[in-house]
């Protein structure tokens, strides 16, 4: 396996990713918040955005599939969820075949050290009650509970940050 930097030609491959990983959230989610996730997942302005906002990391394996992704998106850019402030990390997604293996951890972990080098001050991340893995490996890596945000999709959702 490696790590780098996503490109725009990797569009429908992170798109082909993001379905095969979130589809095991379709049976806990109501048919039409499944509809609102799948839009998003496979909608290529969702990654075109990111891919030019952000720093991508990519993980494949030897023959370039792309097994895991994130995005790092630098202060200044913010949403609904995010203050002007922080940086904050997307998309953190693993091949379900290849979970367990510290993929997501060491993803993550890149996303931090790029925030560091970018010198920001802070990273958030937002994950839901569904996304029980998520949860322990941002915690494990030093993320806080900030607060607690509206439901989205009909979960509950927790704002997380990281002061660097």
């Amino acid at each position: 396996m490696r790590y780098r930097k996503g490109q725009l030609n990797d569009l429908v491959r992170l798109k082909q990713l993001a379905m095969l990983s979130w589809n095991r959230y379709e049976k806990e989610l109501s048919p039409s918040n499944w509809k609102k996730l799948s839009v998003s997942l496979t909608n290529d302005n969702t990654y075109l955005t990111l891919l030019e906002d952000s720093d991508s990391m990519i993980c494949e394996t030897d023959d370039e599939k792309i097994i895991g992704m994130a995005f790092i998106v630098p202060s200044g850019n913010p949403t609904e969820i995010f203050d002007e402030t922080w940086s904050y990390i997307r998309f953190v997604t693993v091949h379900p075949e290849f979970a367990g293996q510290g993929i997501g951890r060491k993803l993550t972990e890149h996303c931090i050290e790029i925030a560091k080098h970018n010198n920001e001050k802070s990273i958030a991340l937002h994950t839901s009650v569904m996304m029980k893995e998520a949860i322990h490996l941002y915690e494990s890596l030093g993320f806080k509970v900030l607060l607690e945000i509206e439901p989205r999709l009909g979960k509950q959702y927790w704002l997380y940050i990281l002061h660097l």
